[in-house]
């Protein structure tokens, strides 16, 4: 049973994010916001909702390590998973944004979090509110000096939909993502207890490698209909968005305090190293392309990652 709820609740939550991301870019649109302000913004945080309502649901309830976890596995799984197997199907190529900004805002974003959360073990509402005021600068930055630089991230089956369709959507989403981490939280922790493992080992597994699913299948699909470039800044992106949207407005609704202390002594160093190893690999030995070599490096280190979890 815990399996079926965590399989319902997944997706639960994949067809609400979806729904939510329709109506809020139709909403968007019949207010006539610039359509690149709907991708940086209601874009990034429509698909960052799964995410977003199964962190603070879990945190609200007592299972922050479920809720940080959560973060960190879905950190890793992006690139350690979702890019590599992106680009072991397919060559990518890396744009001038990825060093100029989008992988010195993953860093800092990275470390700003270790450096809130090494120390004493909490997440308090100051720090999530020092992370999310980061992520409101870092996007009206791009907004002023790097339009060019933003991926045009507008659903391709973008359209016009009558008022009361963008209703709909937006309630038939908001339930569905409700329900689905109520199902899978309830899942997780069942599991966990039923197979005698942390919510740790949960979080990092199966509830971050769910709410990755989307990206990965948003990823192959593009790679093999070849519709559009892959941006690799899409990915860093997720991760930029899920600490500082996800974890800083978690930690503002409730502090975030975690029990199991491998999350702190192993998971995020895992999250750092595996940030810090993309830089080296998009300049070599290829510079500013991504290949089949380097997707099976990262991931090696990725099933290394998930072995150690139980072993």
């Amino acid at each position: 049973m815990n399996l079926l709820f965590i399989l319902i609740g997944l997706v639960l939550l994949i067809f609400g994010g979806h729904w939510l991301l329709k109506a809020a870019v139709g909403f968007s649109l019949r207010l006539e916001i610039p359509k690149i302000v709907i991708g940086m913004t209601v874009v990034s945080f429509a698909t960052s909702a799964p995410e977003l309502i199964v962190s603070i649901k879990s945190a609200l309830e007592g299972h922050a390590d479920i809720a940080f976890g959560n973060v960190i596995g879905s950190n890793i799984a992006n690139l350690g998973l979702v890019l590599a197997i992106t680009i072991l199907i397919s060559t990518i190529s890396v744009e001038k944004s990825f060093y100029k900004t989008d992988w010195p805002v993953m860093i800092i974003s990275s470390l700003l979090l270790y450096g809130f959360i090494a120390f004493d073990g909490v997440l308090q509402r100051y720090e999530g509110i020092i992370l999310f005021s980061f992520l409101v600068i870092f996007l009206v930055y791009l907004l002023k000096f790097q339009k060019t630089a933003v991926v045009d991230e507008l659903p391709d089956d973008e359209e016009d939909l009558p008022l009361y369709k963008d209703v709909l959507f937006l309630v038939i989403g908001g339930v569905a993502l409700w329900g689905g981490s109520e199902l899978l939280i309830d899942g997780a922790v069942g599991m966990a207890k039923h197979f005698n493992v942390s919510e740790r080992v949960i979080g990092i597994t199966i509830v971050s490698i769910g709410t990755s699913i989307p990206e990965l299948a948003a990823s192959v699909i593009a790679v093999l209909k070849k519709e559009k470039a892959i941006s690799l800044g899409n990915l860093i992106g997720s991760n930029v968005f899920n600490i500082l949207a996800v974890l800083g407005i978690t930690s503002i609704i409730t502090p975030i305090t975690i029990t199991d202390q491998r999350l702190l002594s192993g998971d995020i160093f895992w999250m750092l190293g595996i940030s810090f190893l993309i830089f080296p690999l998009v300049f070599a030995p290829v510079k500013m392309k991504l290949t089949w070599k380097e997707g099976f490096i990262l991931l090696f280190l990725y099933l290394l990652f998930m072995y150690k979890m139980f072993f």
